[in-house]
């Protein structure tokens, strides 16, 4: 059954069955022509936005479902993690084409419930629409900071350090695996299955991103959606400095050095360039280490790694072990 044979009532009443009990801090329900809520006391609102088109962000053909839901609603907490802020409500625009199966709109929509639950983020209502052309799916997400608490890519200062969590080109090597392998059964190579997750399943860095907020402990911050050289040149343009980086610092993955030198790629530039990473890039003060090293026994595993500092002239530099360059250019939509 595909969702022209359900039709717009059916589809609205078969995702409200499936959605939980709204707190008492949201007043109307789902069906609503908007959705009402109460601010959280003391603090400001983060409202943020992203699209995910079939063929440009996702491929079905070796994109499960519920991935796709999964990373949908992940890529909009990982933006509000960059801030600081502490998700609570999100809405769901989907666009659908009438020959999407019934079953693949389950599995969607069980993707983005299974992570809205895990980071208590309540899904309040939405809009669904047909299209001839690609599936596409539509997120916007809102959180609450207090206002001394946001974390803005402009807060940079010269002499800060910069900071990433986890590891960086994982979801670049497992996307370039998968467009290179489609055939191949994932669980056939679970020497690439870290790669592989890391694209498909995308994990934000919400906890860190409160707790970054609430302790004041970085003075800027970007989440890596487009890769580590666009958002070192994102927080770097905002906040008025330059950067020098320290290559051999970055945090590559095992898998991730393999795949790409396999390719014939140099794993350094590679995991620079690429995007899908979701991890955070944060300008640290070094007054406030050691309030970041607490922070660290926190963060359930996810590593802090120092890949260098701002600086004041404007010049983007990577130290590599062959000698300093210009840091590469990152991902940029519309390039051709």
């Amino acid at each position: 059954m595909t969702v022209g044979d359900l039709g717009e009532a059916t589809l609205i009443s078969r995702i409200r069955s499936r959605v939980p009990p709204a707190p008492s801090w949201i007043l109307t329900s789902i069906g609503d022509d908007g959705a009402v809520f109460e601010p959280a006391r003391g603090t400001v609102d983060v409202i943020t936005t992203d699209t995910l088109v079939e063929g440009t962000h996702f491929d079905k053909s070796f994109v499960p479902s519920q991935d796709i839901g999964h990373k949908s609603l992940a890529v909009n907490l990982s933006d509000l993690a960059a801030m600081g802020a502490t998700p609570r409500v999100t809405v769901l625009s989907l666009i659908l084409p009438p020959t999407l199966l019934a079953n693949d709109l389950d599995a969607i929509l069980g993707g983005i419930l299974a992570l809205a639950d895990q980071h208590n983020i309540v899904l309040a209502g939405g809009n669904i629409t047909s299209t001839h052309g690609p599936l596409v799916i539509g997120m916007t997400a809102l959180g609450s900071v207090r206002r001394r608490r946001i974390i803005s890519r402009a807060g940079g200062r010269p002499g800060d350090e910069l900071w990433v969590t986890g590891d960086l080109g994982a979801a670049a090597a497992g996307l370039d695996y998968l467009q290179h392998q489609p055939t191949t059964l994932i669980g056939e190579h679970l020497d690439m299955r870290h790669c592989v997750d890391r694209y498909r399943r995308p994990e934000p860095r919400v906890r860190i991103g409160m707790l970054l907020g609430r302790n004041k402990v970085a003075r800027a911050g970007v989440d890596l959606s487009d890769g580590l050289a666009d958002g070192l040149r994102q927080i770097t343009s905002a906040s008025g400095t330059g950067t020098i980086i320290d290559g051999p610092s970055l945090p590559l993955d095992p898998q991730t050095k393999h795949w790409f030198s396999k390719r014939g790629l140099d794993p350094l530039l590679a995991a620079l360039t690429g995007g899908d990473d979701y991890e955070l890039l944060i300008a640290v003060p070094r007054s406030h280490r050691r309030r970041l090293f607490a922070i660290s026994r926190l963060t359930d595993g996810v590593p802090l790694t120092r890949i260098g500092e701002l600086t004041e002239p404007p010049s983007l530099v990577l130290h590599t072990p062959s000698g300093n360059q210009d840091l590469p250019a990152g991902y940029q939509h519309f390039n051709k």
